[in-house]
């Protein structure tokens, strides 16, 4: 039986899961080219692996037939997008939406990791740093 109703239970983070053709070759894009570092892995062979950056959390999970969506899998909020957007273009990564401020009041791009797995990173600009609530979350530290 439930202690509290849904309406009081506080949520904690929620890290992506994202599918990915070659577990390896993903670590070492998302270590590489954004700092991550892996945590956990499981599996024999591995099959699904934690990553870890600041307060970001990534979860791949091997899928050797995945097809990459039309859309955003992941969204990641950071403190200097333009470094981040900086780094991708360094490392070739495909950018496919390009680094602008959106409507919604963030700094904002969308990059393809090597699986086309899409994330969209964005840094909250000063008309929402007073709105925590923006978009459901609160940004890094």
């Amino acid at each position: 039986m439930a202690d509290l109703p849904l309406s009081q239970v506080k949520f904690g983070r929620m890290a992506p899961g994202i599918c990915v053709r070659d577990i390896e070759a993903a670590c070492a894009f998302y270590s590489n080219v954004l700092g991550f570092r892996k945590v956990f892995e499981n599996g024999d062979p591995v099959g699904f692996m934690i990553l870890v950056k600041d307060a970001a959390e990534l979860h791949l999970n091997l899928k050797r037939d995945h097809l990459p969506s039309t859309t955003n899998v992941a969204h990641l909020f950071v403190a200097d997008v333009a470094a981040v957007h900086a780094a991708c273009e360094a490392a070739g990564v495909r950018i496919v939406k390009s680094l602008k401020l959106q409507e919604y009041g963030q700094h904002a791009f969308v990059f393809a990791d090597p699986d086309g797995n899409r994330i969209d990173v964005g840094e909250r600009t000063a008309r929402q740093s007073n709105r925590p609530e923006a978009h459901g979350s609160t940004p890094p530290p």
